[in-house]
């Protein structure tokens, strides 16, 4: 197997499985990718899931990896209100939510964190196109709700502690979409803190 013609035919793969590489080629010889590692041309993000060690790794890529490495997932939490500047820069975790167990990876890109949510609650996200990619990340309404939802912010000054972007905020919040996705978590102790959140925005 030579390394250019592979990476030729999933140089276009932001990050790729061993599952894909044998759709591509059934008898694959996984010692390659050892090979490969050792020689400095693959970098193995977790089991079974490699990138190409040149290839540039912003923010987007990172999402990308996130959807990939743990499925079904989408951005959400504090990652997603950072990409909208809801909040202040600073996550040092892709974070996401699944249907799958709660998990947390330690790779060579960085961290990943996923927190577990009910099937009937994995609503509202939207797809990003990024070249020949896509990316699955909350809308802003769902990655506030899907915060409020795991953390335990019940009172003013665990909400201001995040330093919301208020302007910004009030722009982008559809508050009759979030009313909407409100409904679905039925929850007394979200919708409590929710309106702690907009008491803030709209201050």
């Amino acid at each position: 197997m030579n390394f250019l013609g592979f990476k030729k035919n999933f140089e276009k793969y932001p990050v790729f499985s061993v599952r894909d590489i044998r759709k591509r080629y059934p008898g694959f010889d996984g010692r390659r990718l050892v090979e490969w590692q050792q020689k400095g041309y693959l970098l193995k993000i977790n089991r079974g899931n490699y990138c190409f060690a040149d290839r540039e790794r912003g923010e987007r890529f990172l999402y990308f990896a996130a959807n990939k490495i743990y499925a079904p997932s989408y951005i959400s939490l504090e990652s997603a209100m950072a990409y909208y500047s809801l909040i202040p820069e600073g996550v040092f975790l892709t974070t996401s939510v699944t249907t799958k167990n709660t998990a947390k990876y330690s790779t060579g890109i960085g961290g990943f964190a996923y927190r577990h949510i009910k099937p009937d609650l994995f609503f509202g996200y939207r797809f990003l196109q990024e070249n020949n990619f896509t990316i699955k990340i909350a809308k802003p309404e769902k990655a506030v709700l899907d915060f409020f939802y795991f953390n335990k912010t019940n009172n003013i000054a665990a909400v201001e502690s995040m330093r919301f972007n208020t302007v910004l905020a009030k722009e982008i919040i559809n508050t009759d979409l979030l009313e909407q996705y409100q409904k679905i978590f039925n929850s007394k102790i979200l919708d409590k803190r929710i309106k702690l959140f907009l008491k803030i925005i709209n201050a």
